[in-house]
C-alpha cells in the first residue's frame, strides 16, 4: 500500500520505503528552499532583453530581471516565507527548512531544521551565497541529525557547511566575494520537551515567542554578530543607544570568501528547552528592525496556526516600511502532526 509521494519528484513510495526509486532522494527527509532557485522573467521588463550577465543585470539597459515578490511555503509544522520588500530591487535573503519523520506515520517530526540568510548587499552575488549556504545548513544539520549525532555538534557542522558553500559561488572575476549571514535553529521534541538548539553568524535572529501558559518566558535565543552588540557587550552603551549609532547595523562575523578562519565565539551556538506552548521564529533583520522585543513579536507570533502567523509578521514588517528583504519561519511548539499541519 502506497501511503506517501516523494517529496522531490513526487512518485509514489511505500511506507516502508527509505529511498525514492525514482530518483533516489531519502523519503525520511524532507525539504524546501525559498526562493525558489532561479529568477521569473525570460525578459528585461525595461527594455525586453533577454541577456543578463551573472547578477541578473540586463546587458542592454542594466535594469534587473524581474522576480517574484514573495515565495511562500508550508512544510510539515513549519510556515517559511521571503518576500523582497519594498525598496531594494531583488531578493537577498534566503530561507530553508526540513524535517525527519518520526515514528509514526503523519505523527510530529523526529527533528526540525531552519536556516535563514541575509546577502549581504555589499558583495557580488550575494543572493547566490545566501541561497548556497541556506540549503547546505539545512542538508548538514537533518543529515546529522538523523545519524542521531548531538544537536549542538551537528549545528557546528552545518556552519562549516554553510560556509564553504558560500565560499565556493565566489568567481575570479568578482571584485567583492558574496557573503551572507546564516542563522539556524534544529528542533527535537522528547518527554513533553522541545530543545531548541541555534547557530548564529550574523544578525538574523531566533526567538522564543511564548504563548499563554508557557512557562518560559520569551526571549531571544541568538545574539547578533555587529557593531550595536560590540557596544551592549562591552558595555559603553545600552541597546537603544547601540542601535541609534550609524553603524549598529554593520556586521561583524559573516561567511563567504572573505569571511577569514576565525573559530566560532561560544556564544554562537547554545541550546534552550521549553516544553510550550509558543513558537520557534527564525527571521531576518527585515522583520526585527521593526520589532526586535520578543514580548511584542509574541503577541503576533501565538496567534493562529503557524502560516497565519508568518504572514501577518511579514505584512507587519512591510506596513512598517519594508526597507530591507523579508525572511520568516514559524514552527509552534510542541509541533504539529505533520498531516495535520
Amino acid at each position: 500500500m502506497t501511503a506517501r509521494a516523494c517529496v522531490q519528484c513526487g512518485t509514489p513510495a511505500h511506507t516502508s520505503d527509505r529511498f525514492c526509486e525514482n530518483c533516489g532522494a531519502e523519503l525520511a527527509v524532507h525539504q524546501v528552499l525559498v526562493p525558489q532557485l532561479g529568477p521569473v522573467s525570460a525578459s528585461c521588463a525595461e527594455c525586453g532583453g533577454e541577456s543578463f550577465d551573472s547578477d541578473d543585470y540586463c546587458v542592454v539597459c542594466g535594469h534587473l530581471r524581474g522576480a517574484t515578490d514573495r515565495d511562500e511555503r508550508e512544510l510539515g509544522p513549519i510556515a517559511l516565507i521571503t518576500d523582497r520588500g519594498l525598496v531594494h530591487p531583488r531578493n537577498e535573503d534566503s530561507g530553508a527548512a526540513g524535517f525527519l519523520d518520526g515514528d509514526g506515520e503523519g505523527g510530529p517530526p523526529a527533528a526540525i531544521a531552519i536556516v535563514v540568510c541575509d546577502g549581504v548587499s555589499t558583495t557580488d552575488n550575494p543572493q547566490a551565497a545566501s541561497g548556497a549556504a541556506a540549503r547546505a545548513g539545512v542538508e548538514t544539520l537533518l543529515s546529522w541529525l538523523s545519524d542521531g549525532r548531538d544537536a549542538e555538534e551537528a549545528m557546528v557542522a552545518a556552519i562549516a557547511a554553510a560556509g564553504e558553500a558560500a565560499t565556493a559561488v565566489a568567481t575570479p572575476d568578482q571584485e567583492h566575494a558574496p557573503s551572507c549571514t546564516f542563522t539556524a535553529a534544529a528542533l527535537a521534541t522528547r518527554g513533553g520537551r522541545t530543545d531548541v538548539t541555534v547557530g548564529n553568524v550574523g544578525d538574523s535572529r531566533v526567538y522564543w515567542l511564548a504563548a499563554e501558559g508557557a512557562a518560559e518566558p520569551s526571549q531571544q535565543l541568538t545574539v547578533d554578530d555587529s557593531w550595536a552588540q560590540e557596544l551592549i557587550t562591552a558595555g559603553v552603551a545600552d541597546e537603544k543607544a547601540a542601535m541609534a549609532d550609524p553603524r549598529a547595523h554593520m556586521i561583524t562575523r559573516w561567511l563567504g570568501a572573505d569571511a577569514g578562519a576565525e573559530p566560532l565565539p561560544s556564544f554562537a551556538v547554545k541550546s534552550f528547552s521549553t516544553s510550550g506552548p509558543g513558537v520557534v521564529l527564525v527571521c531576518s533583520d527585515g522583520l526585527w528592525n521593526y520589532l526586535p522585543n520578543a514580548a511584542d513579536l509574541a503577541t503576533i507570533a501565538t496567534v493562529g496556526d503557524a502560516n497565519t502567523a508568518a504572514r501577518t509578521l511579514v505584512e507587519f514588517a512591510l506596513a512598517s516600511g519594508g526597507r530591507d528583504n523579508i525572511t520568516v519561519a514559524v514552527v509552534p511548539i510542541p509541533p504539529k502532526d505533520t498531516e495535520a499541519a
